[in-house]
């Protein structure tokens, strides 16, 4: 789901103005989460917005693709994958409802963008890449930028984090078939998990999945969207 695009700002020796690109697209996100109701996703709430106003996404892209980092939709990052659109980025932030001493797992680090964004308000975020090459690079890029409350593992996030878990909170940013039941295993009574579900190659719906004390899951279809496919080891 694309809404709008936020144009390249340049100062007045031509070099890109990142912090006032940063601040267009969080008074755009705030405009389009109202607009994003009709499809039935709530609005974004402040504590969100600062935190992608706190980011800085053009170190999560590629050098060529800088130009273009505050723009409101996904980029290429390398080995056929995408920074996501920083709507949805914010969107399933929002529908994680993290807070300041839980722990979260993401799946599928990508960039590192939106581990990143959930460093900003949670008190652990631990997330997994199955492509090396990714993986180490948002570890790198993540180090340099002091979000030292993450923390990178390469591997296969269909499985999560079994010696780190339960969790609070997880954020998956790769759509399966179905909900792998490892993550379910792993997600805290009274915990949120963030996820697209369907099939490759076709519109997905992001879901919400909340646990409750019985160890059955709420689910709550939020909107369509499309992300790249789950993949496995």
């Amino acid at each position: 789901m694309l809404f709008g695009a936020s144009l390249a700002m340049t100062n007045a020796c031509g070099q890109q103005n990142y912090d006032s690109q940063r601040a267009a697209l969080v008074d755009e996100l705030r405009r389009d989460s109202y607009r994003a109701e009709e499809y039935g996703a709530p609005p974004l709430s402040d504590t969100v917005l600062a935190s992608i106003g706190a980011v800085p996404r053009h170190e999560f892209v590629p050098p060529g693709e800088r130009q273009y980092a505050y723009g409101n939709y996904p980029l290429p990052i390398g080995a056929g994958q995408t920074i996501s659109q920083p709507y949805i980025v914010a969107l399933m932030t929002d529908l994680a409802d993290v807070s300041a001493d839980e722990i979260v797992l993401e799946i599928g680090t990508g960039s590192g963008y939106q581990a990143a964004v959930l460093a900003g308000l949670a008190k652990h975020v631990y997330t997994i890449e199955i492509v090396e090459m990714l993986g180490l690079r948002a570890k790198d890029d993540l180090e340099r930028l002091g979000y030292d409350n993450v923390t990178v593992r390469i591997g296969d996030g269909y499985a999560g984090w079994p010696d780190k878990a339960p969790f609070d909170a997880i954020v998956v940013t790769a759509a399966p078939d179905a909900v792998p039941q490892p993550l379910v295993d792993q997600l805290k009574v009274g915990g949120r998990m963030v996820i697209p579900v369907g099939p490759v190659h076709a519109v997905q719906t992001l879901q919400l999945l909340c646990k409750d004390a019985d160890g059955n899951l709420e689910v709550t279809d939020i909107i369509p969207v499309r992300f790249v496919p789950l993949t496995r080891d």
